[in-house]
């Protein structure tokens, strides 16, 4: 699911830096890339993992799963320790994606590659945009996001209640022209989701908040860019099921 650590309620007045080094747009770039470093080596295990001993990849995948998302939420409630938290949640969400994606590799050969570009060409045209100010980050941008993101989540809550009696929520997850418009959706809002990131990190630099909020920064927008990629993952799968 999307970013649900970044927004404009986690700005305070009282936040502002006074003594030391503020944080900066820069900063946040150096920490994001740290980030991605944590989840491709994540990754890597996952995969040696798979090929060496599927059940240890399985049980990996499983808690990674659970700790990223606990240390999603323990930052929620502190902003402050994101510098502890950012890393092991990438690390962490590399061992689930290590798997998740080889499972579609296998299935689609050439897929995962497809799904990286897809992922960064997405991620750098909506920066291009937001920096153009064709997107502009308002009270209305923000608002349709969050109906978006809340709708999206429970339709995937009441599809996992559901699948517990045998049952599921007719179209949407299947490779016909529902499903497709559906992930297409969805992408789009994840898509969306990194104008929300872009502009938490490019307003908190202005502020001159804390260090610390780089690393906040930067772990927000990996949630988010972790989303995209799965969503599009799922997309091409339903894709390339129709061929």
């Amino acid at each position: 699911m999307s970013n649900p650590i970044l927004n404009d309620n986690r700005f305070s007045p009282q936040e502002a830096v006074l003594t030391g080094e503020p944080m900066t747009i820069q900063g946040a770039v150096n920490k994001i890339f740290m980030l991605f470093a944590c989840l491709i080596a994540g990754a890597v295990i996952s995969l040696y993992a798979l090929f060496t001993n599927p059940a240890i990849a399985s049980i990996g995948m499983i808690a990674g799963g659970i700790i990223g998302f606990i240390l999603v939420l323990v930052t929620c409630f502190n902003i402050r320790i994101a510098k502890y938290t950012a890393a092991p949640y990438a690390f962490f969400e590399g061992l689930v994606l290590g798997g998740f994606s080889a499972f579609f590799e296998q299935t689609y050969r050439g897929i995962v590659i497809q799904a990286i570009l897809a992922t960064f060409v997405v991620m750098f045209v909506m920066l291009a945009l937001y920096k153009a100010r064709i997107i502009n980050y308002t009270e209305k941008l923000r608002a349709v996001i969050l109906t978006g993101l809340l709708s999206i989540c429970g339709i995937y809550l009441i599809q996992i209640v559901a699948s517990f009696f045998g049952r599921g929520i007719p179209g949407i997850f299947e490779s016909g022209p529902v499903g497709i418009i559906f992930s297409l959706v969805v992408v789009g809002f994840a898509a969306l989701s990194l104008i929300q990131d872009f502009h938490f990190i490019e307003q908190a630099s202005l502020r001159m908040l804390p260090k610390e909020y780089e690393w906040y920064g930067a772990m927000g927008l990996m949630i988010t860019l972790v989303w995209l990629y799965m969503e599009i993952l799922r997309l091409l799968a339903k894709v390339n099921s129709r061929r």
